[in-house]
């Protein structure tokens, strides 16, 4: 396996910052391996990209540096500050390589964020700068294979997305600077059309769009998304296939998030939030039967920094319509549970790359809220679909 790079859009947040520390702990001894899938049967079974083979670079709107954002998410709790000051060095060399990204059509919350960025410039022309930038890095590290990944704060949902049903409604709107077409289909485009994979973390747009899926296609390229399925939502993937296997009726699913990250932040703002409040409200309607109360709030609190708290309240009616209820509480740091499967998700979308599998990769189901292309949303069942993965290629590749 050669080595592999590893394009962060949204490097310097707290989610690509985590994956970064943890990439190098994990290589230079400094970290284990808990959390992540790849790192357990059945996923050992098949040749991957090594933690040390991971080259790191990225794109991103503000000027903290990664080293900085590690020890202000140390301050918070994780990583441990040993960790990070074990690898300040390597962050510091890592942070060279971050370039200014571009905001076209994220939004006004995301606008209020960046320090920096290159909207100025005609989509076509930050097109071109984007390829070029991917084109380089790979040259430079003597890279085998850049897989792009999307960690960035969540865009403002995109209007009307079936005008961009075509590779060539894509290339118009690029043509003509649609500027609403957003930064995340943008990176997208940029790097299906020269080849790299992509990885869709956030409910932002991504390579959703039926002409980026067309181009993926076209060029055989892997891509997968959308929104990491870290907290609450996992929860529910496991447990309403339970109360449905069980015939017991849910009359009303209730959620409650707080966050204190920029992540927080931005969801605030209510046309950001419309899109996450999908996806994560959208995972039930895929696995209970009848109508229900199914309300999902998400709400910013400063304090917290990087960890989020959700409660949810379950009510239910199982024999004689006997009335009961469940409820819980989920309390974890943000960027922990989300930059593990990061770096699973790049190591089994570049498996993917080096078999010549592209387009959607349904076997990575499991690691996102909404994951196209599939309309399985038991937890249990999308596990399987990985592990049936594997079998296959163990049964192709003793």
């Amino acid at each position: 396996m050669t080595r592999t790079g590893v394009w962060l859009i949204g490097a310097r947040g707290n989610v690509g910052t985590m994956a970064i520390v943890g990439a190098r702990a994990i290589a230079t001894g400094h970290a284990t391996t808990a959390g992540l899938v790849t790192e357990r049967p059945p996923c050992t079974t098949l040749k991957l990209p090594g933690f040390d083979d991971l080259v790191f670079g990225g794109h991103d709107i503000t000027t903290t540096g990664i080293s900085s954002r590690a020890q202000l998410l140390a301050a918070n709790g994780t990583p441990p500050s040993s960790t990070v000051e074990a690898v300040s060095d390597e962050l510091e060399r890592i942070d060279d390589r971050i370039r200014t990204g571009t905001i076209t059509g994220s939004g006004s919350a995301i606008e209020a964020l960046a320090e920096q960025s290159i909207n100025g410039e005609s989509l076509s022309s930050m097109v071109e700068q984007l390829r070029r930038t991917y084109r380089v890095f790979v040259e430079k590290h003597d890279l085998g294979r850049l897989v792009v990944v999307n960690v960035a704060s969540t865009e403002q949902p995109l209007e009307q997305p079936a005008r961009f049903d075509s590779r060539a409604t894509i290339e118009r709107a690029i043509e003509t600077d649609d500027r609403t077409l957003p930064a995340s289909a943008v990176y997208a485009y940029a790097a299906l059309l020269d080849g790299h994979p992509y990885i869709n973390f956030t409910p932002s747009t991504g390579a959703s769009l039926g002409g980026l899926q067309e181009l993926a296609i076209e060029r055989n390229v892997p891509h997968m998304g959308r929104d990491g399925k870290t907290g609450e939502t996992l929860v529910k993937s496991a447990l309403a296939p339970l109360f449905a296997g069980r015939n017991l009726r849910v009359t009303s699913w209730s959620g409650h998030n707080i966050l204190g990250n920029n992540d927080g932040r931005v969801l605030e703002d209510e046309t950001h939030q419309a899109g996450k409040l999908e996806s994560k409200g959208g995972v039930l309607e895929e696995l209970l039967d009848g109508t229900f109360h199914n309300q999902v709030r998400i709400d910013y609190a400063p304090p917290l920094g990087d960890w989020k708290t959700a409660w949810d309240d379950i009510r239910f009616s199982g024999f004689l319509d006997t009335e009961m209820s469940m409820r819980f509480t989920w309390d974890g740091s943000d960027s922990a549970l989300a930059a593990p499967l990061v770096l699973d998700l790049v190591r089994l979308i570049a498996h993917a790359d080096e078999h010549g599998e592209g387009g959607p990769q349904p076997q990575l189901a499991s690691f996102f809220k909404s994951p196209l292309g599939v309309d399985e949303h038991d937890l249990s069942r999308q596990f399987s679909m990985l592990e049936r993965y594997v079998e296959r290629h163990a049964e192709e590749h003793p």
